[in-house]
C-alpha cells in the first residue's frame, strides 16, 4: 500500500517496492523540495525522485 498520507520528512528511512541492484531496499530522505533526494543505504547512491512517483514506490516507514 503506498504512502499516500504520510508525510515525509528528511531523516526517514523508507521500505522501497524494488530491490536495489546493491540488494538493499531501504533509503534515506535527505531533501525535500520539487524533487525528493534520497541516499540508499547498503550503497550510499543518491538519486532525485518525483515526490508522487516515491510514494507509489513506497512500501513503509522503517523505525530509523
Amino acid at each position: 500500500m503506498p504512502l499516500m498520507d504520510e508525510r515525509l520528512e528528511p531523516g526517514m528511512v523508507l521500505r522501497l517496492r524494488k530491490t536495489h541492484p546493491c540488494g538493499n531496499r531501504l533509503w534515506k530522505i535527505l531533501r525535500l523540495g520539487a524533487e525528493i533526494e534520497i541516499e540508499c543505504l547498503g550503497c550510499g547512491r543518491r538519486l532525485l525522485m518525483e515526490p508522487l512517483l516515491l510514494r507509489k514506490m513506497a512500501t513503509k516507514v522503517e523505525n530509523s
